[in-house]
């Protein structure tokens, strides 16, 4: 089967395009024919070595897969032919793939390939941030760094669907505008030195609830600042390429909180909670109350593209690779 391979730590421009045998299931294991899986953040940590863990060489990176049941251990509840999602380890950008029958979802006859894969890492682990790290509650008010990217979308409408106020922090005019069509109540410019001013003016006197931060970096300061009484700031990566040092005294002065959230961790300490995230949301996409915005569709062997795109900054929303041709078109496929 084709699949893209990491054969050596590094960029996204030493993946190759080749020939490897298909994966054998274990006995508590699908095999899933894989239509689509998106680009993340966290592939370019996997290749180039500096995730939490390193997966042996050589290895197929991509964390998801969206496509068709090939095959299911009995007891399952799954069979060949079922249209579903899974959450991996790595081996997405694979013709075939193996998921753990636990992290493995039935889809909805309304939601497509490329949707399920732009749902299913983005999504569910900045829902599992908001919801069940953060407990962002309706009416609160939510700050979204890099409001433009897949997981900062993700966040802005999430907020919405939780009845927050969102306020979203983007670098670009092109950046805000897609926030605000996301819908984001205000949205303000990263390159401007008063922008934090500017947040704590739209917040109120209260101040920030919960700031979901994907960037880290220079943002990391200015954002803490803007957390009222009470409020909690939760990191869910460092796409800045820097680690923000947490200043702790400042911590105490409103009771805030810095917490970290990370989609792995909850697969090993609280796996129930993904499917639970899952339902919910599909749930909320059905009532169309939050839709991923596909900017970039590509082929498999493009997959190093799309990969560098993300790296250098340029994606906005998601970028998808449909690893076969026969891409299905539920009603709603996506933006």
């Amino acid at each position: 089967m084709r699949a893209i391979v990491c054969g050596t730590w590094g960029g996204p421009e030493q993946l190759i395009l080749t020939e490897v045998p298909e994966p054998v299931p274990k006995s508590d294991e699908v095999k899933i024919d894989v239509h689509a899986c998106s680009v993340n953040f966290a592939d370019l940590l996997m290749i180039g070595g500096t995730y939490q863990t390193r997966p042996a060489l050589p290895f197929v990176p991509g964390l998801e897969a969206a496509g068709t049941i090939a095959s299911a251990p009995d007891g399952s509840g799954l069979k060949p032919g079922d249209r579903v999602v899974a959450i991996l380890w790595h081996g997405g950008y694979a013709e075939q793939a193996v998921a753990s029958v636990q992290e493995t979802f039935l889809l909805p006859a309304e939601v497509s390939f490329d949707v399920a894969a732009a749902l299913t890492s983005a999504y569910v682990s900045t829902a599992l941030a908001l919801i069940r790290v953060a407990h962002l509650k309706p009416s609160e008010v939510l700050l979204v760094l890099g409001a433009s990217g897949g997981v900062g979308l993700a966040a802005v409408q999430l907020g919405k669907a939780l009845g927050a106020k969102v306020i979203a922090v983007a670098s670009t005019p092109d950046k805000r505008l897609i926030a605000r069509e996301a819908g984001a109540d205000r949205v303000f410019s990263s390159a401007e030195t008063d922008w934090k001013d500017q947040v704590l003016a739209a917040a109120g006197p209260s101040g920030v609830s919960v700031c979901f931060d994907p960037v880290g970096g220079p943002l990391f300061d200015p954002a803490l600042s803007t957390l009222g009484w009470g409020g909690r700031y939760v990191l869910v990566g460092f796409a800045a390429g820097q680690i923000p040092s947490i200043p702790a005294h400042r911590l105490l002065v409103k009771h805030r909180a810095v917490l970290g959230s990370s989609l792995r961790y909850f697969r090993y300490h609280d796996p129930a909670s993904l499917r639970e995230t899952m339902d919910q949301l599909f749930a909320w996409y059905a009532q169309g109350r939050i839709t991923p915005r596909i900017t970039l569709r590509l082929p498999l062997e493009e997959t190093a593209e799309g990969l560098r795109t993300l790296a250098e900054r340029r994606a906005i929303g998601k970028v998808v690779v449909h690893v076969r041709e026969d891409q299905d078109t539920p009603s709603r496929a996506g933006g």
